[in-house]
């Protein structure tokens, strides 16, 4: 008898621990395949929603449409950066400051019935409005505003007006 045994020689001396550990093997086998086979499921269940689109048949067509939603989506958040910049124009022109005085013109009759009003923007523009009550009727003087002045004489009443809207920043 020789030192050296042939292989089939060692498996039949050896036949328990070769059984044992050719089935240690398949169990890990089994068990790899079953992770595997896990991740496979639920690789088909992300890709049947990734693909549901009836138009999408590979992945390719996926992004070109996801590109084209992508671009689309950039001009309507442009567009509407555009249209928020000129409502903001529009409002900066909009009358955002008013003033109110009411007072009486006569010391000694009538009431507070006469006032001036200021109506400006955001850069002081606008007009000043004042009513004169008198027993005979009512008059109405308008003056303009540039920059919370105006290049026609203001009374005290209008200056009045004028300040309390400005305190309106």
């Amino acid at each position: 008898m020789s030192i050296f045994m042939s292989p089939l020689e060692f498996v039949a001396a050896n036949l328990v621990y070769t059984v044992i550990a050719f089935g240690g093997v398949a169990l890990v086998l089994i068990i790899v395949n079953a992770i595997l086979l896990r991740q496979i499921i639920i690789m088909r269940q992300r890709l049947k929603i990734f693909f549901q689109s009836r138009q999408a048949q590979d992945l390719e067509s996926v992004i070109a449409q996801q590109i084209k939603r992508q671009i689309k989506s950039e001009k309507d958040i442009q567009e509407l950066f555009k249209s928020s910049r000129e409502s903001w124009k529009l409002i900066a022109k909009c009358v955002q400051k008013v003033g109110v005085v009411r007072f009486n013109p006569f010391k000694d009759t009538g009431s507070d019935q006469s006032f001036a009003i200021a109506l400006m923007d955001l850069s002081d523009n606008g007009l000043v409005i004042s009513s004169l009550f008198t027993r005979e009727g009512t008059r109405v003087y308008s003056k303009p505003l540039e920059k919370g002045k105006s290049k026609y004489p203001l009374s005290e009443e209008e200056e009045q007006a004028i300040g309390r809207a400005q305190e309106q920043k």
